[in-house]
């Protein structure tokens, strides 16, 4: 756990824009770790809160060994300067350590800790860490006056923002935690590894992975490679489910499966409350089914290793949004911690996050299972509907006699295939045929159309690039044999997968309604591409994994310099027009600057970039990174800015270039990509199913659709998956560009920019409210 501390003599003021880096402003900001179990991430979220605080005129000091080194005092706090954080970003673990703390735990540690903040004047915490460490800052804050009693000394009242910090992801009113993604990927990476053992064996592997109390890793985990089964500590499986579980392995094994997978949360219990771990899940497979049987416990690799893009982005915006809400704090102002909702940060009271995590707990122990789930929230909730509605059932012998095709559109990206395998598997449980189509709309207008079955999308979905095949042409010149074709093959609804060409193909398709009756049907367009640039979604299945190349080969191209020293590297990224990849990869591997079309930019912009590397050349950092998206602009390119950029640093630092090229969109998907592939697939199918009962002809099975709503994009927008009609969606895209009008993620170029140390201002104009997580809907309270 994380402490940030912040004297107010002169408490600044929440204004419209921050002051600059030249601040006069006297108040002090420290940074505290006091976390027992640590998580990739951590450091990202220092970083982001020092230069922050910094940006704001703060004096800033560490607190070394967490808690510990608060009741020690001493040489335990140290004064914290711009470089003392800049190798932290791609750090996993802490640098400046941790420490349990029993002292803490008593009066008389929370004494010596309130005398050693007293004699620098803190009166303000950030903490990053669980609910026990963010209880614990709480206590400290409700003490603060006594303790100061019992000191004798006078202060203001204590101020406390909270982040939380943990790989279990099992704090409620937080979608995620800082160090959940990290843990993912390396878990990801290892079933991965597993499953190609398994495949040629013809074994069934069992993997424990972390989660004593919350089984969120498990289940993401089961989604994201899709396991047979997996066991969490939320929902018990039920009664005899050792014969449901066996069942369910023969009948893979019987649809040509080669290999089983179940996961196993640490914390799995069966409804009695008796551990279910994995050699008891190995002795009943081995002994019934008489499969060759493996288990593996993955233990504190999960803690371990670089953190994610999601997890360095996150975490940075945490910090800036804790300093934020510290800077507004007053005595009436309740301790808060910041959370991740969709892609928004939102500020909830602590002590009511706090209970109902503790709620959870109580519910679990009381066997009111359907509450522990809804408790855990939303995010949790979702992912427990999607696993349920892919496992454990049964396609049904009714046929529905409604056929859906898919086809990928586009450049192929990560996390595709895993949107196809769901939405084949939902389909075929619904009932309906599901129809391949390969080639997008070229192999829909030439007929390459074939049914696909259960076992025919098995082991989708961690594999990257589209096995469907993928066209970027558009439906426009050959409108005549899709439509021969959709009455040919007697298809009754679409799910394109894809970019902007997907976008664009559909709203052809639907515009070619008036002329081709056939087009009359439902169709849903799932936005699919590393350019993150589709109108209707704030992500797209692929960006992750994509943002995820670029950070790591970012890292590794830091590492370069490291030996070289005064050396400044020029990135060219992906994306067509859209910024997203160079700006959220220039946050996540701490980029000097980021080049992207929205932004216009000028040549004294690029004048000013140069200067500021110059001088950062004089400290201790001698190496810069700036990263250009591919067509920011049409006279500046990667190479008038490398040799610009070389000119210009003659003497003082040397440049090198790197055009990442098409590696962006290889590689096996991000768990991110999976399990958003997954999700969006059934939810597609499921809208697909509601909205053919609503336009069928009556007296006949006939498909008509042709309003505005019976053709949509399935995005994320903010805190849902919402559909929105393609023909509403033109109105706010900018075609030349293939961008949306409005897009969220420019309001994150600002931090970007500080955090590389410019001398900006800073909109806060829309800053985070406090809400609140406690709702009265039937609940426990």
């Amino acid at each position: 756990m994380y402490l940030l501390h912040v004297f107010q003599a002169t408490p600044p003021k929440q204004q419209h824009c921050t002051s600059s880096l030249s601040s006069s402003k006297t108040w002090l900001l420290s940074l505290l770790i006091c976390y027992e179990l640590l998580c990739s991430g951590m450091n990202a979220a220092v970083r982001a809160t020092v230069r922050v605080g910094l940006y704001t005129g703060a004096k800033v000091f560490f607190v070394h060994e967490g808690y510990q080194g608060l009741v020690d005092g001493g040489d335990n706090i140290r004064p914290a300067t711009w470089e003392s954080v800049s190798m932290m970003l791609q750090l996993g673990g802490t640098v400046i350590g941790s420490a349990r703390c029993q002292d803490f735990r008593t009066r008389e540690g929370r004494t010596k800790a309130a005398c050693n903040l007293v004699k620098l004047g803190i009166t303000n915490l950030c903490v990053i860490g669980g609910d026990g460490s963010l209880t614990g800052a709480n206590q400290f804050r409700t003490e603060w006056k006594e303790l100061l009693a019992d000191l004798a000394k006078s202060s203001s009242h204590l101020n406390i923002v909270g982040m939380v910090g943990s790989i279990d992801n099992d704090f409620c009113g937080t979608d995620m935690t800082i160090g959940t993604d990290s843990a993912l990927h390396r878990i990801i990476e290892i079933v991965d590894a597993i499953a190609t053992t398994a495949q040629s064996h013809q074994r069934t592997f069992i993997l424990e992975v972390m989660g004593r109390h919350c089984g969120y890793l498990a289940l993401v985990t089961a989604l994201a490679c899709g396991a047979d089964w997996v066991f969490i500590p939320e929902m018990p499986p039920e009664d005899e489910w050792e014969e449901h579980l066996c069942r369910r392995l023969t009948d893979q094994r019987g649809r040509g499966s080669r290999l089983n997978i179940i996961i196993v949360a640490e914390g799995a219990i069966d409804r009695r409350g008796k551990p279910i771990s994995c050699d008891t899940v190995k002795e009943l497979v081995s002994k019934r089914l008489g499969f060759d049987t493996r288990t593996t416990i993955l233990g504190h690799v999960q803690r371990g290793g670089t953190p994610s893009a999601f997890d360095r982005i996150l975490a940075s915006r945490m910090g800036v949004e804790a300093v934020m809400a510290l800077l507004e704090a007053t005595p009436e102002t309740p301790a808060c911690v910041v959370s991740l909702s969709g892609n928004m940060a939102v500020r909830l009271p602590l002590m009511e996050c706090v209970q109902v995590t503790k709620d959870v707990t109580t519910a679990m122990s009381e066997g009111r299972f359907d509450d522990a789930v809804k408790l855990r929230g939303k995010s949790f909730e979702n992912n427990w509907n999607t696993y349920k509605m892919l496992a454990h059932v049964h396609p049904p012998d009714t046929k529905s006699n409604i056929n859906i095709a898919i086809l990928n559109v586009g450049a192929p990206c990560a996390g595709m295939n895993a949107a196809v395998r769901s939405a084949v598997r939902i389909g075929l449980l619904q009932g309906h045929q599901m129809l391949a189509v390969h080639d997008g709309y070229d192999g829909l207008a030439k007929g390459m159309i074939e049914p696909i079955g259960w076992s025919g999308v098995a082991g989708w979905t961690g594999k990257g690039g589209s096995i469907l095949g993928t066209k970027r042409s558009l439906p426009q010149e050959c409108m005549e044999e899709i439509s021969l074709n959709i009455s040919k093959f007697n298809i009754h609804c679409l799910i394109i997968i894809g970019g902007f060409e997907a976008f664009t193909g559909g709203l052809q398709m639907v515009q070619a309604r008036e002329k081709y009756e056939e087009l009359c049907i439902p169709l849903v367009v799932i936005p699919a591409t590393v350019s993150n640039n589709i109108p209707g979604s704030d992500f797209s299945i692929g960006a992750d994994t994509a943002l995820n190349t670029i950070t790591m080969t970012c890292d590794r191209i830091k590492q370069s310099a490291a030996g070289t020293k005064r050396r400044v590297f020029i990135v060219e990224t992906m994306g067509g027009y859209c910024g997203y990849l160079a700006t959220m990869a220039g946050m996540a591997s701490g980029a000097d600057a980021a080049y992207i079309y929205e932004d216009p930019f000028s040549i004294h912009d690029l004048e000013v970039n140069v200067e500021h590397l110059v001088e950062k050349m004089k400290t201790t950092v001698k190496r810069g990174l700036i990263l250009r998206n591919e067509k920011c602009n049409t006279n500046y390119t990667t190479d008038f800015i490398f040799n610009l950029y070389s000119e210009e640093g003659k003497g003082v630092f040397d440049c090198r270039k790197n055009v990442l090229g098409h590696m962006q969109q290889g590689g096996t998907p991000s768990p991110f990509d999976r399990n958003f592939g997954t999700k969006m697939g059934m939810k597609s199918v499921l809208w697909l199913t509601d909205k053919l009962k609503e336009c069928y002809r009556h007296g006949e099975w006939r498909i008509f659709a042709n309003s505005p709503d019976s053709a949509c994009v399935l995005g994320m927008k903010k805190r849902a998956l919402v559909f929105q009609p393609l023909t509403e969606l033109k109105e706010v895209t900018d075609f030349e560009h293939r961008l949306p009008k409005i897009q969220w993620w420019l309001k994150v170029r600002p931090i970007m920019k500080i955090l590389a140390k410019y001398d900006i201002s800073l909109d806060t104009s829309e800053i985070a409210t406090m809400e609140h997580v406690i709702k009265k809907k039937g609940l426990v309270q």
